[in-house]
């Protein structure tokens, strides 16, 4: 039997997918939980984050914490 391994652009989506829908914290976790931690940090935090500013990330984060805390006060 063979297993067919997701490759790098796939594993980014992915984690992009994750990024979205779930708190930072608990993507970590998860990729904890599978040993996703392996490999070169910094050149897939490049990768993940090429498109990105300082600004840019903080609209995201404010986002993500907005709608939190929207849900919460439901």
């Amino acid at each position: 039997m063979k297993i067919k391994v997701i490759n790098e652009k796939n594993m980014q989506e992915v984690i992009q997918v994750l990024l979205t829908h779930l708190e930072p914290s608990k993507v970590l976790k998860f990729w904890a939980a599978c040993n996703l931690g392996e490999g070169d940090y910094l050149q897939t935090k490049e990768k993940l984050f090429a498109e990105e500013t300082v600004a840019s990330l903080y609209t995201k984060i404010k986002k993500y914490q907005d709608t939190v805390n929207n849900q919460i006060l439901e």
